[in-house]
């Protein structure tokens, strides 16, 4: 057994073809196919995915366990991949609840019968509805317990934030299943929900660099909201939002939350505190200022060596390799960032 040294927190797979998730759906929506919410047409100009993760047979990249374990796991030596199907996230803004529900279930078979028996490396993420939250929470009950599902995972994108009361089924499922709550972008503008809050942008570079204002609205609700004083063993992952705005945003919490703690009666200590202890943020997209030691200032104003986990994004068009991510960590911070952070919130031995 050899120890840990690095564990991706984010890498996607996807169906090889719509087929693998429909034929896992009741018939009475079978012949319907894969029907996901859509958006409003702000494409990336050469697609989001890597064309050379492309399978022999010109599969979709992603789609090919074999191909994964060679350009990922084996060529960085990476000892643990998070799953999540960040297209399949839709559902939780699909106007087809029902249909959202089946979808969700369906994925979760796919991904324990084919990745997660395809490789001990590969870790899941199970799907659920959060516009149902009744449902969501039963399928959390149905999944929990299933070797290597690893967290629950949601959409960022809403149509009411997900620190509302609304959600606090799905979040007492999580607790008892022992498992964390990520939270992936991707549907925004897409379905019954909104963009962000100045509106739908008009190109893909402002939707995309606009990503972390639904990440900072959640994370706000989150905490003023009560869910995290209601759920306190609950952890929460916050998914390819972007980092660099994490100290601005706890500094600005942990001020106002001085003069109007009066307002949120459930918070007992600074919001800082709660995030701190109980939220962790992937590297991708690493932040990338004019020079190094702004990047190292940002990671000691978050506190990375709490909160912060390595992701690839694999096989995206803007993935990180992990020997490129970062500039030179001191070993300790590394050791945190690259494998012990993730090693410690999802369970994980730390040999294998």
């Amino acid at each position: 057994m050899k120890p840990l040294t690095l564990i991706d927190c984010d890498v996607h797979c996807v169906p090889l073809t719509a087929d693998e998730i429909v034929s896992r759906l009741p018939a009475y929506f079978r012949t319907q196919g894969l029907v996901l919410p859509g958006g409003p047409g702000l494409p990336h100009p050469t697609g989001v995915r890597r064309v050379d993760a492309r399978g022999p047979q010109g599969e979709p990249p992603g789609s090919l366990p074999s191909l994964m374990q060679e350009q990922l796991l084996d060529a960085y030596g990476i000892d643990y991949a998070v799953l999540i199907e960040a297209k399949i996230l839709t559902v939780g803004v699909h106007p087809d609840t029902h249909f959202a529900n089946e979808i969700a279930r369906a994925h979760n078979d796919w991904l324990r019968e084919k990745w997660l028996a395809a490789d001990k490396r590969f870790l899941g993420s199970m799907i659920v509805n959060p516009l149902d939250p009744q449902a969501a929470a039963a399928e959390i009950r149905r999944v929990a317990g299933s070797e290597r599902i690893v967290q629950v995972a949601m959409t960022s994108a809403t149509r009411i934030p997900l620190g509302d009361r609304i959600y606090w089924p799905i979040y007492e499922a999580a607790c008892e299943a022992g498992l964390p709550i990520a939270i992936h972008p991707g549907a925004e503008g897409k379905g019954v929900c909104g963009a962000f809050t100045a509106g739908f942008p008009s190109s893909y570079l402002e939707w995309h660099t606009n990503l972390p204002q639904n990440f900072m609205a959640q994370l706000t609700s989150l905490l003023t909201r009560g869910a995290m004083s209601q759920f306190p063993e609950l952890r929460f992952v916050l998914v390819e939002g972007g980092f660099g705005w994490v100290p601005h945003l706890l500094w600005r919490l942990d001020k106002n939350w001085k003069g109007l703690r009066s307002t949120v009666p459930w918070l007992d200590r600074a919001p800082s505190e709660y995030v701190l202890d109980r939220v962790s943020f992937t590297s991708q997209p690493v932040e990338e200022p004019p020079s190094r030691d702004q990047l190292l200032e940002l990671l000691h104003m978050m506190n990375a060596e709490r909160t912060l986990m390595f992701s690839s994004d694999y096989p995206h068009w803007d993935n990180d390799s992990p020997l490129r991510a970062f500039p030179k960590l001191p070993p300790e911070l590394k050791d945190r960032i690259f494998w012990q952070n993730a090693a410690e919130l999802y369970g994980l031995p730390l040999d294998h």
